[in-house]
């Protein structure tokens, strides 16, 4: 180690380059995408107002314009941070309300804007960088050392965190996936350094207070769990490993960490009240949605992730190009795992591999039984995106200077592929107007466009199941002269006269056939997805109009 020579320029360049180009496209375009049914209902809780008070001044059979959506939309003068807060705690306690708060803090200052709001993620993502550096060096605690080079891991891991798809996708997104990865990435680091410090001290049979020492760890699992509930089981990811560098046995170092994590959960009780009682009142409730979310195969499901870490342009799990490009990841991938257990030591390996497998077991497991998965889960496979990560940048790290010349060559390839994969990918999405985590509402650009043709259009809709969501969402999209006719519990509307255009949003055969009857018209589907359809109101030619009734003089004008 008394060797080791500094990291070549050109490698230090790229890796500045690299990331150069990812802080540049976490910061592109970020109003260009679909505002989505999930960023919506985000914004509606750092507005403060529930769902309840917005469906009682929206969805009352009133014609309504786009911009009576805006109060629901974010910071406003009527709501303070406390009704944040209760927000969250009334109608959303799975989303503990860290993320919120700063939200609503930072909308104070910067506005209510899609812009606004994707960049607190945007800049939120950059603290990814500095902290999986320093995991990366707690991880592999020194540089490697390979043919009398020092090729740091960290420096790696920087470079395809920077460049992979995956976290772009989050760093672009008005919700708190971003600030998890985050908090996973201080708790882990913190963990890993009260260990080391706690186990120097035992070899020198010295056992100062180690209070402060554990007491970060103690501080970033909080931090964590008022980001995300799902922290709970990367916590158990943590307590896992401990036990096994323990080797299953009670010692200090396993009473210490017990005592942090339980200092942890305590800090975190009073949110597990709310999540409790609010789950309780749930099932006495009469008023049950569900959410909509696609079904997919599983492994199909999960190989597709695996390669979207490295290479993503929005391909759907049936394009043939993902036969061809699923399996090279998955290699790539499979043989860094494999690699990263047979050249550390257990403390190394044994941690990554909890922190893919521990926190998606629970995910996996009861689909694995069902045979289906849902598409919605991606963003709590985060923990797995990032052992997966850290364990391509070892091999990396290790390969591109060791052994032959060829050899060296075939990894300076694969390096290379990696690298170019990532950006094509950031090119790719920073012109898309939508994209595969937009879930429900991909389609909108779509709708929006049909909408948006007609010279006075109207747009109907109930507020039953995504509905609600999925109006937020478009009303992003559409014109200014677009009017909204929004019902509750799929009331007949009156549709008033001087709209050349009427459509109807995702509504059930009932209650659309209902309005047929009333209105003597029919009804042509103009848009259908897996997840809803838009259809428009059309003269029934084979009515007579001498025998229109005055409630039917909106056909006259269709």
């Amino acid at each position: 180690m008394h060797h080791l020579k500094l990291i070549p320029s050109w490698l230090r360049f790229l890796i500045i380059f690299l990331l150069a180009m990812g802080i540049l496209f976490r910061f592109f375009n970020l109003d260009g995408k679909v505002y989505w049914h999930d960023e919506t209902y985000a914004s509606l809780r750092i507005s403060g107002y529930t769902k309840t008070e917005a469906k009682q001044q929206l969805f009352n059979n009133r014609v309504i314009g786009g911009e009576s959506f805006t109060q629901f939309q974010g910071a406003n003068p009527e709501k303070s941070l406390n009704d944040t807060i209760m927000s969250l705690a009334k109608q959303d306690p799975q989303h503990p309300p860290l993320y919120y708060i700063i939200a609503r803090l930072w909308m104070e200052v910067f506005g209510n804007s899609v812009t606004a709001i994707r960049s607190l993620s945007a800049c939120i993502s950059l603290l990814v960088f500095p902290c999986v550096y320093w995991l990366c060096r707690e991880l592999f605690n020194v540089p490697l050392s390979v043919s009398g080079v020092a090729m740091p891991a960290a420096s790696v891991a920087i470079a395809l965190m920077a460049i992979s798809p995956i976290h772009l996708v989050y760093a672009q997104e008005a919700q708190e996936y971003i600030l998890w990865l985050v908090t996973i990435l201080l708790s882990s680091a913190s963990l890993l350094r009260a260990m080391q410090v706690e186990d120097e001290l035992a070899k020198e049979r010295q056992r100062p207070d180690l209070f402060a020492i554990w007491s970060i760890y103690a501080v970033t699992l909080a931090i964590s769990l008022y980001t995300f509930l799902w922290s709970v089981f990367v916590a158990l990811a943590h307590g896992i490993y401990v036990m096994i560098v323990a080797k299953f046995q009670f010692t200090e170092t396993v009473r210490t960490y017990l005592i942090a994590s339980m200092v942890g959960f305590l800090a975190f009780m009073p949110w597990i009240t709310v999540v409790i009682g609010n789950f309780f009142q749930f099932l006495i409730s009469a008023d049950k949605t569900t959410s909509q979310s696609s079904l997919m195969t599983v492994f199909p499901f999960l190989l597709m992730q695996v390669s979207r870490i490295f290479f993503d342009i929005n391909l759907t799990s049936e394009n043939s190009l993902n036969y061809l490009i699923t399996p090279i990841f998955l290699s790539l991938v499979g043989y860094a795992i494999y690699f990263l257990c047979q050249t550390t030591n257990y403390k190394v390996w044994s941690f990554i591999i909890t922190l893919i497998v521990v926190p998606a077991l629970p995910l996996i497991m009861p689909d694995l039984i069902a045979g289906v998965i849902r598409s919605s889960i991606e963003p709590y496979l985060i923990p797995a995106y990032l052992g997966i990560q850290l364990a391509v940048a070892y091999l990396l790290a290790t390969q591109i200077y060791n052994g032959s010349v060829s050899r060296r060559s075939i990894w300076h390839t694969i390096m290379a592929l990696v690298i170019i994969c990532g950006l094509i990918s950031f090119k790719v999405s920073s012109q898309a107007e939508t994209w595969w985590n937009k879930g429900m509402n991909y389609g909108n650009p779509q709708v929006a466009q049909i909408i948006n043709q007609a010279n006075r259009p109207l747009l109907i809709s109930d507020a039953l199941g995504n509905n609600y969501g999925n109006v937020f969402s478009l009303s992003y999209l559409l014109e200014p002269k677009v009017r909204f006719l929004l019902v509750n519990n799929q009331k007949t509307p009156k549709i008033p006269n001087g709209f050349t255009d009427v459509f109807l949003l995702n509504p059930s055969d009932t209650w659309r056939e209902t309005i047929e009857k009333k209105y003597k018209l029919k009804t042509d589907i103009v848009y259908s997805d897996d997840y809803y359809s838009i259809w428009k109101l059309t003269k029934n030619r084979n009515l007579r109009r001498r025998n229109m009734s005055p409630n039917n003089q909106l056909s006259a004008s269709l």
